[in-house]
């Protein structure tokens, strides 16, 4: 394994992870609310009308995010390794563990771990073991590198 130092970006990650802390403190403390991402957007259709608002303008700023870094960066070349099939196995996958979970990585990892709550800091261990056995399986056991499709 060799680390790309080309595209090695230690500035922008820390400004990225800055504004997600500073995000999920904002929407903390302007309305006590914890920005878990899975909450946000799977309440949404059933909140009360004063409650729907800062959801709306929350999952917009998610969407609207990346446009935003386009006018001030050049975006990456972005290649995706996999077929539509094992995207959409993997995004219910996705979906099924944030049920199991009671919450998704934004909510356990960022806010949960932040208010030092065991909870979230299982659920975040599991996170990172299945990512890490994911990865292993599928690079090492099945075979699959880093530029092949599955």
């Amino acid at each position: 394994m060799t680390l790309d130092t080309l595209h090695f970006t230690p500035l922008t990650a820390i400004a990225g992870g800055v504004l997600i802390g500073a995000a999920a403190v904002w929407l903390m403390l302007a309305n006590g609310r914890i920005a878990g991402i899975s909450g946000i957007v799977g309440g949404w259709p059933t909140a009360a009308a004063g409650d729907r608002a800062w959801r709306v303008a929350f999952m917009a700023g998610l969407l609207l995010a990346p446009w935003a870094w386009r006018l001030a960066a050049v975006a990456p070349d972005m290649q995706i390794d996999a077929g539509w099939g094992v995207l959409a196995a993997a995004g219910l996958l996705v979906g099924f563990g944030t049920r199991l979970g009671s919450g998704c990585t934004s909510g356990h990892g960022v806010c949960g771990l932040s208010r030092l709550s065991w909870r979230s800091l299982a659920a975040t261990l599991c996170f990172m073991a299945s990512g890490f056995v994911t990865v292993f399986v599928v690079r090492h056991l099945l075979g699959v590198g880093a530029g092949g499709a599955v």
